[in-house]
């Protein structure tokens, strides 16, 4: 007799049919993350190696500040428009009467453009984390609620075993399998979110890195023109 997953999920009980409605569910939203965020990684990572290249060839902050407003997925980009406007911001704040910056503010404005630096860097690399944790809760609790409807199938197969008095293979078979079908529907769940997880993580760990160094570049080039301690 050929499996039939169908048959088995329409033949559970209630219980199990439950916990199968929302292992499915799972699936379909962490399959729909995965794809939403691969795509969105992948054109994020274009878009720093673009906005990168285009950074370093020009070497001036004001051009490389007018591309930065063009992109908005890049999370370089959006790390060095925080600092540059932190850059202008603090720099005319701390202008003397002849209009020119004290030398001894250069170190308060680097340590101001250091702090918003790391300020957006984190907010950035929470938006690229949004919703992989629930790829996390899918990837280690589905298992665990399959095997819930399992057990649950298996209790209700039994009982009716002991109520009809029949013991044969033919009469137990069939409701054990429709219990072990909830397992197997929580591993299918489980896989592939816990592969997505993994890929992700991966993925924005080099972003982590990528605007770590960004940010160190950004501020000695601060230092050098501006004069402040190395």
């Amino acid at each position: 007799m050929k499996l039939n997953a169908i048959k088995l999920i329409l033949g559970s009980g209630p219980v199990v049919k439950g916990v199968l409605f929302l292992l499915i569910a799972t699936s379909i939203i962490s399959w729909a993350i995965i794809f939403l965020k691969v795509r969105l990684l992948k054109r994020a990572r274009k878009h720093d190696d673009e906005f990168l290249e285009f950074f370093w060839s020009q070497r001036n902050m004001e051009t490389a500040y007018r591309k930065a407003k063009q992109m908005t997925d890049c999370p370089i980009a959006a790390v060095f428009r925080a600092g540059y406007k932190e850059l202008l911001t603090t720099s005319e704040a701390t202008k003397n009467e002849a209009g020119e910056i004290s030398p001894d503010r250069v170190d308060d404005i680097i340590e101001n453009v250091e702090a918003t630096l790391r300020r957006k860097s984190i907010a950035e690399l929470n938006e690229l984390e949004r919703r992989t944790p629930f790829l996390a809760t899918t990837a280690s609790a589905a298992p665990f609620i399959g095997l819930f409807g399992t057990v649950w199938g298996i209790m209700d197969s039994f009982m009716n075993i002991g109520e009809t008095g029949a013991t044969n293979l033919a009469v137990v078979a069939p409701g054990i399998s429709e219990a072990l079908i909830a397992t197997a529907v929580g591993l299918f769940a489980a896989i592939p979110a816990v592969i997505g997880y993994n890929f992700c993580q991966s993925r924005i760990r080099r972003f982590t890195r990528s605007m770590e160094m960004f940010s160190s570049e950004f501020l000695n080039v601060l230092k050098r023109q501006m004069g402040g301690r190395k």
